[in-house]
């Protein structure tokens, strides 16, 4: 309030002792999960131009699950002060040991006091924070008397102007008697403090290069999701236009990596972009390059998608036994099942209350030149079976653009696809 920065003022914090935070200041307040506090903070930055953000958390939540968080958002140097209460213990959850223990101090976790040899040593995060290049404000501080507590509230209130005035990144460290948890009364805690603490910890200013500092310029506004797909993607596709007339299809694609399954998947969803429809797609897939599991769902609507994760879709295609085994239950009655016919043996799952088709997709695209092209098999027989609902031109097109960074295959994946097609009108209802 000294300052009238509450207007402006954002105050992030993390599960421990700060968690209550939203009670005590009359400011802007996020909770976030334990350790996160500097990515809110930083996400709040770029948002809210001009915001003076604050980061408060202990020294369990800083140091220890939040301590990557913390040293990459200081190593960008993010317009932010951290402020890190360190008692020496996890206070909120019941006393554990924290990084920032002292060697010989009791604590729920180590009741026979921490160990070097077993437990390392306390860290230091001020100092390491020091090593970095981008903060311009780095001190540490203590509220165990009035003495303390007066020099404190002046460290405090630099850090916050460094905030208004846009110096960039800042951090606090502040010691504190934590009583209940240190089993001792309130007098015996401070002197714990100022006779122990402090001398693994000691107090002062470590750095202060505020004044050479110029203001970090706010970052720019976050650009819109029009925007966004746009710098995103270097094709021009037309907006999409509501059509309450068109039903949507939920689909899950699935194999193996190598068959092509989420270029199956984006050709689909581009010939829906395409056509004006509304459309999303997502992938997942394992860390085999080859040969994995791997699956996308994908929507295409008449209307904006609500959700884009697909539980029961209504197209359902499968390359592999493992996929058919796994998604074949989830379809919905009266679904479309599209199957390689090399996995289909009197052994494969079945269902009568769904359409199973049955396409020698790896026997077409191999006998035309491409056995890593079945995909495209199974596109021409969503194509002829009309179960996307798409027009003919819209799947072209997004066949062909499927290898627009490949111009030399796409002759031979035309051809592919006429194969497919030819094969669907004799052997397929549409």
């Amino acid at each position: 309030m000294e300052l009238g920065l509450q207007d402006r003022a954002v105050m992030v914090s993390s599960i421990g002792c700060s968690v209550f935070g939203y009670y005590y200041w009359r400011m802007g307040n996020i909770g976030a999960a334990h350790g996160r506090a500097p990515a809110v903070a930083t996400a709040v930055n770029r948002i809210i131009p001009g915001a003076v953000v604050v980061a408060y958390q202990g020294d369990g939540d800083l140091a220890a699950i939040g301590f990557n968080c913390a040293m990459q958002a200081a190593n960008r140097g993010e317009r932010m002060a951290t402020f890190m209460v360190n008692n020496c213990t996890y206070g909120m959850t019941g006393g554990q040991m924290s990084p920032t223990t002292l060697i010989g101090q009791r604590t729920l976790t180590s009741p026979l006091g921490r160990s070097a040899a077993s437990e390392g040593y306390p860290l230091h995060v001020a100092e390491i924070i020091d090593q970095l290049q981008a903060p311009v404000y780095i001190a540490r501080c203590s509220v165990a008397d009035t003495p303390r507590i007066l020099q404190t509230k002046k460290i405090v209130r630099k850090a916050l102007e460094l905030q208004r005035d846009g110096k960039g990144y800042v951090y606090v460290e502040v010691l504190s008697p934590c009583p209940t948890v240190m089993g001792m009364d309130s007098l015996a805690a401070a002197r714990y403090v100022t006779e122990q603490m402090e001398k693994i910890f000691p107090l002062g200013l470590f750095r202060d290069t505020s004044d050479q500092a110029a203001p970090r310029p706010p970052a720019a506004a976050p650009l819109s999701l029009p925007e966004l797909f746009a710098k995103s993607d270097e094709r021009d596709f037309p907006p999409p236009k509501p059509d309450p007339s068109y039903t949507e299809r939920r689909m899950i694609f699935s194999g193996a990596g190598g068959q092509g399954i989420l270029v199956l998947g984006l050709s689909v969803v581009e010939a829906g972009a395409f056509a004006h429809r509304f459309v999303t797609w997502y992938p997942t897939y394992g860390p085999e390059q080859r040969g994995g599991s791997v699956s996308c769902s994908l929507v295409v609507g008449g209307q904006p998608v609500g959700a884009p994760n697909v539980e029961h879709p209504d197209i359902l295609v499968c390359m592999t036994r493992p996929m058919l085994a796994q998604f074949l239950p989830t379809v919905k009655p009266g679904g479309l099942v599209f199957c390689d016919s090399l996995i289909l043996d009197k052994d494969a799952p079945t269902r009568n209350d769904v359409r199973m088709i049955s396409v020698p997709a790896t026997e077409l695209a191999t006998a035309n030149g491409s056995n890593r092209a079945a995909n495209t098999v199974m596109l021409s027989a969503l194509l002829h079976t009309n179960a996307t609902g798409l027009p003919e031109e819209a799947i072209l097109h997004a066949c062909d653009d499927a290898l627009r960074k490949k111009p030399k295959l796409i002759e031979q994946n035309r051809r592919i696809f006429e194969a497919g097609r030819a094969w669907c009108r004799e052997n397929l209802k549409a």
